[in-house]
Formats: C-alpha cells, structure tokens, sequence
C-alpha cells in the first residue's frame, strides 16, 4: 500500500466511491434506439420537505427544463392494480372505489376504515410488524391483500416481519398519539409543518398537482449533473472524487477524526457520512462497532426491463402489485410506457414494462447469489421468468422485442420489528 495520506485540509470534501461510476442503484440505460430503460428506481416524488429539496437540487443543476412530470390527474398516477385469483383488480383511489362492493375485498374498504377509529390499542407499545398491526386493526385480508403487497412494492419485503415504527414512521406515531391509524394521520396532516422557501420547480410541482417526476434522459442524469458541478473547476480547491477505490478500512482515532483506508492511500477526515449498506459497513469498521449492523438484513432484486413492439396493455396505469400468497418470486409489474411515454422509441408505438422479481423471497425460488458473480443461466431464468407473468398476468403473448436482465444484489435493507433499537429511534 502507497503511504500517500490526504489531511481533510487538503480537500473539505473527498467522495470515495467503490466502483467507477456514481449514482448507486440510479442507472439509467439509454439504448441506441433512444429508448431509456431504468435499471433501478425509475421516478421521484415531490412531497414534503425531502421532495422539495430534491426539486430545489434539479434547478439549482440546470436541470429543470429535462423534468418529466407526471401529474396526479393521469392515469399513470390514478390507476394501480393487484393480480390477484387469476386478473386484475383496480386498487381504490378515489371514495367511489372505497364503496364497491366484491371484487378483491369481500366488504367495501370504507366500512373497514370507518370501525379502525374504534379498535382498541395494542398492547404493544414500541414496535410491531406491519402485518401485525393492519390485521389488527383493519382485518386479515386487508393486511393480506393490501399489507404484504404494498411491502413487497414498496420494500420488496415481508409485511410478516418488517416494523412497523421504522418503514411506516407516520402510521406507528398517529395510533401512537391517537390511538386510531386513521384519526393520527388526519390530525398529522392538518398540522403539517410549514415548508422552507422554495424554488420555482417546487411552485410548479404544487400548482400542476404532480405525483412523480423523472428526467428526460433519465434518473441518472441527476447523479451525472452532480459530479459535473462537483468536478467544475472551480470546485477542484474544495472537492475531489475518488472512483474505483473501495474503503477497506475505517478506524476512529483518539484525536476525533477519521482515517479512511484505500488500496493506494489513505484519508484523514474530520466527519465521515457513510452511504454503505449495513452489510458492507460491518467488514471495514471495529468489530466492537460493527456488532450492532450484523443483524440488519437485505434482500436482492431482479429488475427484467421488457420492450414490446406496438401497445399491448390491457388498462393503463402505473403498475400492478402481487401478493405472497399468488406468488412468491413475482413482486410487481410497472407500466413504464404510461409513466414517461417520453422515455420510449421514438417514431414507432412501443411499449416498455419493467418486471420486479425476487426481494425477501429471491433466495427460496431463484436461489443463493455469489457475491460479485454473474450468473448467466439464472438470468436466463429469470428472464423467462419475466416475460412469462407479462403473458400470465396481462395476456401479452407476442415476444418482446428487447429484454434487459439486472441482479441488484443486496440492495434494499430491510427494517424488522425492534428495528429502531440499533439505530436509537
């Protein structure tokens, strides 16, 4: 190992990124046809203060005229399914839905949400599963046919086993302060603090009602926008990213700073912010402080991006989720096409589905994965897999034209119940 030793003086901040390209699961495939696939998360959400200062960073990079919009009107925003018993069922989104009657729910949603309000409190005071609690509180087939899907959608985990009071924070601290998931959350909203001045992306965002964004040539254009402003030379004095260097080590020295260990150098700083997952933090830190992260798990997906010739869904919308009990290795489905229409082939009707496989169940039907190996059967299978639940759950039965097979390893932590313990909240 070099003995070169960069002082935190030298840089006030140093990016040390592992492989050589940033962005992490933000990846972006602009295909030579100028179709644009994502890799992993394909949209972002304006809400609240943390979509705010998403939307302030895209202006603030020159960026605000490549925002693609979608608005909450749209069907992509409006219309999201469950397959469940064998088709589609359109998930409520508006107070007709939450009166219908059969279907996918044996009683209408709203009779269900109106007797929440007057279940008694848990015994359990400082966490519960995310099953636990719905079934509690709204019944076994709402925490069946809403609860797990949902997780797995949104966490690519099992609702069994992920806590309440760390994934859905809002919904722990309303029956927490109420006693009622639905009355917390209605106060809670009614006195939602008040936003930071904003920029005039974040206006537009509240004025045109949007419910997600993403970027013309994708999400990775955001990342790629940061390291150009980073890089500028007129930051160089200030910042400098370091690409393809994994931190081996990271030791805690007696004076309050840092010294970060690289294959060629080493880093003295004053703060560190790590972006790691528990897994990978544990092998460079003390085992005296990595002991706590051990038990933190995380779950590997696969996304199979589809492209069809021609307009071949059934509905429109944003997407359909799967529950557990219809099948295990399939999580969900999205309906890029009707997101960000922007994003397909231009001069032809194509249509572009991206097919979510594995999570919290990808080891019981794919099997185990090798870290850092690629495994060309498995994809293989995996892609069959893909364009097999695209037949099944929406009668597509022409060949796709382009399919994209990506193994995310490790990439979504999952926060179990007594979560909050390790990280002290």
């Amino acid at each position: 190992m070099a003995a070169n030793v960069m002082a935190s003086k030298d840089r006030e901040v140093v990016l040390v990124e592992a492989s050589g390209r940033l962005g992490g699961w933000l990846h972006s495939l602009r295909l030579d046809s100028g179709a644009v696939f994502e890799l992993g998360p394909r949209a972002l959400r304006p809400a609240g203060n943390a979509g705010a200062n998403a939307l302030n960073l895209v202006e603030d990079l020159g960026l605000s005229a490549e925002v693609l919009p979608v608005l909450r009107s749209a069907p992509a925003a409006q219309n999201r399914f469950l397959y469940s018993k064998g088709q589609l069922h359109a998930l409520p989104s508006s107070f007709k839905g939450l009166l219908k009657v059969g279907g996918l729910l044996s009683r209408p949603l709203l009779w269900t949400a109106l007797k929440e309000p007057f279940v008694r409190r848990g015994s359990k005071k400082e966490d519960e599963t995310i099953y636990g609690f719905l079934e509690r509180r709204m019944g076994k087939e709402v925490a069946e046919l809403l609860a797990d899907p949902l997780c797995r959608g949104i966490f690519a985990g099992d609702a069994r086993y992920l806590s309440l009071r760390s994934c859905l924070p809002a919904a722990y601290e309303a029956q927490r302060l109420t006693g009622s998931l639905l009355l917390g959350l209605v106060l809670a909203r009614s006195k939602r603090d008040h936003l930071l001045e904003q920029c005039e992306l974040v206006h537009r965002a509240r004025a045109e009602q949007w419910a997600q964004w993403s970027l013309a040539r994708g999400l990775s254009s955001l990342p790629e926008a940061l390291t150009r402003a980073i890089s500028s030379s007129d930051q160089q004095p200030y910042s400098e990213i370091v690409l393809g260097e994994p931190v081996q080590a990271l030791r805690f020295t007696g004076n309050g700073q840092a010294e970060i260990t690289l294959p060629e150098s080493k880093i003295i700083a004053d703060h560190v912010i790590s972006c790691l997952p528990a897994h990978a933090l544990t092998s460079i830190l003390h085992p005296s402080l990595a002991a706590p992260l051990t038990s933190i798990q995380s779950v590997t997906v696969a996304v199979v991006n589809l492209e069809y010739p021609g307009n071949v869904l059934p509905v429109q919308g944003f997407g359909h989720l799967v529950p557990s009990s219809e099948e295990k290795g399939v999580l969900g489905i999205i309906y890029d096409s009707d997101a960000f229409p922007s994003h397909n082939r231009p001069g032809t009707a194509t249509t572009r589905l991206t097919v979510m496989l594995g999570g919290a169940w990808f080891e019981e039907v794919f099997g185990e994965v090798g870290e850092g190996k690629r495994d060309k059967s498995r994809e293989y299978f995996l892609r069959c897999e893909a364009v097999s639940a695209v037949v099944r759950h929406l009668g597509v039965m022409i060949p796709p034209s382009v399919v994209k097979t990506s193994v995310h390893q490790n990439c979504i932590p999952q926060y179990h119940e007594g979560h909050w313990k390790i990280v002290g909240k």
